[in-house]
């Protein structure tokens, strides 16, 4: 499963890019605001950042424009992807732009026969929002769960992006599932690699070894400096 943080934040990005283990960005109108800087730089900035696909929200349901906005963000880099909420106008351009080979990510899936229709709609991208789902006492596990199978027993191309990714289980299990984009939060990306194991044990590793140093004769250069 491909690791995409759900942000566009530049410093997060460059640090999940410096892990050598990110593949991939997705924004949405949100997160665009919260960086209140001018949104074409900051897209071309993010886009060069990573070398995996970004996703970028389109900000309309009138399907003329949505065309439009589609083409004008295929555009924006190689690596960009059209992002575009699923409803009927949003399925005609995903047709529309799928036919001319610009990639599209349909978002705010919330139910197994939506993900069909974007299948069959020819989009790139299909992404569930688990977290969204649980806020409402829904189970947005088996919603994930269900797609995947569907998929898989159809044969469709599409991907499934597990979005709205809430805690590290959530992670796992859509791992689990099949899943094969998640998308999360930074604060979710950190917690990916904790354990309170791993740093008690670094911890009694480091203070081992200032005990052993002085004793150990003829050390490697990069060892004398730890």
């Amino acid at each position: 499963m491909k690791l995409f943080l759900d942000t566009a934040n530049l410093d997060e990005i460059r640090e999940g890019v410096r892990w050598g283990v990110l593949k991939g960005v997705t924004t949405n109108p949100t997160l665009i605001g919260k960086e209140e800087q001018d949104f074409l730089p900051l897209v071309k900035e993010i886009c060069s950042i990573v070398e995996g696909e970004v996703s970028i929200e389109t900000a309309s349901d009138d399907p003329d424009l949505l065309i439009r906005q589609g083409h004008e963000i295929a555009q924006i880099a190689d690596n960009a992807v059209v992002k575009i909420s699923i409803s009927p106008n949003g399925l005609s351009a995903t047709r529309k732009l799928s036919d001319e080979g610009i990639k599209v990510n349909v978002t705010l899936c919330f139910s197994p026969t939506q993900a069909l229709l974007a299948a069959e709609a020819g989009a790139h991208i299909i992404s569930p929002f688990l977290g969204r789902l649980d806020d409402i006492a829904t189970d947005g596990l088996r919603l994930l769960s269900d797609i995947c199978e569907i998929y898989a027993t159809q044969g469709y191309q599409t991907q499934v992006l597990a979005a709205s990714l809430r805690h590290p289980v959530h992670v796992v299990e859509a791992a689990r599932m099949g899943a094969d984009i998640g998308t999360m939060p930074f604060k979710v990306f950190e917690a990916l690699v904790k354990h309170p194991l791993t740093d008690a044990g670094f911890k009694k590793f480091s203070d081992d070894w200032d005990q052993a140093k002085p004793h150990l004769g003829e050390l490697l250069p990069s060892m004398q400096e730890a």
